[in-house]
């Protein structure tokens, strides 16, 4: 059972705030550090010190850290041009030497694309599916090979696909709650299927879906990772709960709910009912990111539980 850690930087955090909980991901025994890609701040907040750049960041933390997973949940599809993307990733991945794995979606927040004068297309899905294969594509194309593309909102003629990443294949994350194309998608091109911010029960739904999927494309619905991301709020005592659920300005139960809150034995329990839908891998969203006895206190007293 992986246990990763999930940030969103443009509630407001610095550089240097990442790499303190990227550190202490890694020093206290979690798979991974993740993290957003978003340009605004979400609620009420204002955000400061202001956004991050993803792919910026996670080439820093690339340097800065030895043995941790690094990636998105997930890249804005609608941020950067596909073939660029492939670049800047698998750079990325060789500065890391080969600890990336790539989360891509097809952007949906709109006011953050105004806010910063990012283009917000109609026709988001078909733009995604693309740029899968053209992603993905570029780093599958042999070395002395060239990859072209023509497709219906990209292009590319006769590519290098260079530069290659240190891994032979960089794992590819596919996300979301639609019932038929996401699935689809996600049997053609992903190996890791993650299901953000849902029910016991509508994970189980969308995990059959995906595995239907991946059938009738001919593919073992095993070979995929199912993995949940949620919102995390631990506590030793019913008090401790309560104070880290007001730093995020969310209440007890609700969060209880729909996350992973309580007690550690708490946790615990609510994640084996997910693993009973098949997930092996969950993503701790982590929203106080100054609170880094929280991530101490879910290392030894949740993840040590998990095996």
């Amino acid at each position: 059972m992986d246990l990763r850690i999930f940030t969103e930087p443009q509630q407001g955090a610095s550089y240097d705030t990442l790499l303190a909980v990227a550190k202490a991901t890694e020093d206290l025994g979690f798979d991974a550090f993740f993290r957003s890609d978003h340009y605004l701040v979400m609620g009420d907040g204002d955000g400061y010190p202001g956004p991050t750049d993803a792919w910026i960041t996670l080439a820093g933390l690339a340097r800065e850290t030895s043995r941790i997973r690094l990636g998105t949940l997930m890249t804005a599809g609608t941020f950067r041009l596909p073939g660029v993307l492939a670049i800047q990733v698998a750079q990325v991945d060789q500065m890391s030497g080969g600890r990336i794995e790539f989360g891509l979606g097809a952007g949906w927040y709109e006011a953050e694309h105004t806010a910063y004068g990012i283009p917000f297309p109609k026709e988001k899905f078909g733009r995604l599916e693309e740029q899968l294969a053209i992603v993905t594509g570029l780093w599958g194309t042999p070395a002395g090979e060239t990859f072209s593309y023509d497709g219906q909102f990209y292009q590319l003629k006769d590519s290098p696909g260079l530069p290659k990443p240190a891994q032979s294949r960089i794992p590819v994350l596919v996300g979301g709650m639609g019932a038929r194309r996401t699935p689809e998608l996600a049997a053609r091109y992903a190996d890791e299927f993650n299901v953000p911010f849902a029910s016991v029960a509508d994970t189980g739904t969308q995990f059959a879906r995906v595995r239907e999927a991946a059938q009738a494309a001919g593919r073992d619905a095993s070979d995929l990772v199912y993995s949940n991301a949620l919102v995390a709020v631990v506590g030793r005592d019913d008090a401790e709960v309560a104070r880290r659920a007001a730093a995020i300005g969310r209440e007890v139960d609700e969060l209880k709910a729909n996350g992973l809150a309580g007690s550690p034995a708490e946790v615990v329990d609510k994640i084996g009912q997910y693993a009973e839908q098949g997930a092996t891998r969950f993503y701790l969203q982590i929203l106080d990111l100054h609170d880094l006895d929280h991530l101490e206190l879910i290392s030894s007293q949740v993840q040590t539980q998990l095996g």
